[in-house]
């Protein structure tokens, strides 16, 4: 049977009649923009996460401009930033003219390497934005230390990670800003763009409140040159339906990995990430030669809570392309988050050459990168097509 890499109305239809509920409640009161429903829903993200403070806002990309706004950085200022992820990360801090500098990765995590993170840092550098990429965190310890240590500021880049959890803290919480995005195809996912900024700190929340509507309070009078980054009512409303059954979302995206992880692992040639490696690529390349590994699995630490945005294997020996043109042959979706790096973008060419050096794991990582599907509502069948496809490539 055809698998797809995600299906947003497997998740949406059945909540079909409470959505249009919410949508008719809105249409009424006629409050489309900064409505009840949006304090509403604001108050609910900052329960869940425990965060102070939650605005919402526009997307996940404005999150982050508006927190690198609150924090007023200015152009030539230097943002440390993964050369592995998504554009939106640098994207926000080149629109503001500073300008990205790029750490190298974590070939188990995906996440910023805090070692390389340290060389990096100059006179200029101002933040370190880490990003909890594919649904886990950072390693936040060692570089909330390493912020300190420079007096810095930490933004958390937590767009595909609301609910994961570090040591016990919540993705987002843990530094001055955390930014959430509620793009359709995240694990709370909305209809249309998008996100939330939430932090601890009273003055910078309210800071950020004002920014948020073209830096006017009251209304009509400007003290600061803001932005418009609001989230429309409609959103918050249709995403306060959802957010009340997140725990279970997650909870069966956690059922599906566990159910790869078991099961990919018995086949030959596929061996799960061993984290006590993570700081020694050589280390890991000799153990992963010993077991003949043809696909890495990839791994939740057991200090983390995984919440599994991305399942993202590892294909090894320049193979990726050829697993993902038999997965596309069996119909089974798949995708590559991300075939270049941030570093290697043509609009960053111009860069110094110090900000895009030093990042050969992200190069090594985006050339094996190959995610398949992990949704919460991908039925055990469909799970087993994907496994049964891959048990076919590798043997």
């Amino acid at each position: 049977m055809p698998v797809p890499l995600l299906d947003v109305n497997a998740q949406n239809h059945p909540l079909e009649s409470e959505l249009q509920a919410a949508f008719t409640q809105v249409l009424k009161h006629g409050r489309f923009i900064m409505g009840p429903e949006m304090e509403t829903f604001e108050k609910e993200i900052a329960t869940m996460t425990g965060a102070k403070h939650a605005l919402s806002v526009s997307s996940g990309t404005d999150a982050l401009l508006l927190a690198l706004m609150a924090l007023n950085i200015q152009p030539g200022d230097e943002v440390l930033c993964p050369a592995f992820t998504f554009f939106a990360t640098a994207g926000a801090v080149s629109r503001l003219g500073a300008v990205p500098v790029f750490t190298d990765v974590c070939p188990i995590c995906f996440n910023m390497d805090v070692n390389d993170a340290r060389k990096k840092i100059t006179a200029k550098t101002k933040v370190i934005m880490p990003v909890h990429l594919f649904g886990q965190c950072a390693d936040m310890d060692p570089i909330l230390a390493l912020a300190k240590e420079h007096g810095l500021k930490v933004i958390e880049d937590t767009a595909q990670s609301i609910g994961a959890q570090y040591k016990g803290r919540q993705a987002g919480t843990m530094s001055e800003f955390g930014t959430y995005s509620f793009f359709p195809s995240k694990n709370l996912g909305g209809f249309g763009d998008s996100g939330m900024l939430v932090t601890n700190d009273d003055e910078m929340a309210e800071y950020a409140r004002v920014l948020r509507v073209h830096g006017g309070k009251p209304k009509y009078y400007h003290h600061y040159v803001g932005g418009n980054f609001r989230m429309d009512t409609l959103q918050c409303a249709l995403l306060s339906v959802k957010v009340k059954r997140y725990a279970q979302y997650t909870a069966d995206r956690q059922r599906n990995a566990t159910h790869y992880i078991t099961e990919l692992s018995k086949l030959n040639g596929v061996v799960q990430a061993n984290p006590a490696h993570c700081k020694c690529v050589a280390t890991q390349d000799t153990w992963l030669a010993a077991q003949n590994a043809k696909i890495v699995l990839p791994v939740s630490y057991e200090h983390n809570s995984h919440i599994w945005n991305q399942f993202t294997l590892r294909v090894l020996g320049g193979k990726r392309d050829a697993l993902r043109d038999h997965l596309v042959a069996k119909k089974i979706g798949c995708d590559i988050y991300y075939p270049v790096t941030l570093d290697q973008q043509k609009c960053f060419a111009n860069l110094p050459a110090s900000s895009l050096s030093g990042c050969d794991v992200s190069h090594r990582v985006a050339g094996e990168v190959l995610s398949i599907p992990i949704y919460g509502e991908l039925t055990e069948a469909q799970r087993n097509e994907v496994i049964a496809a891959i048990a076919e490539w590798v043997a």
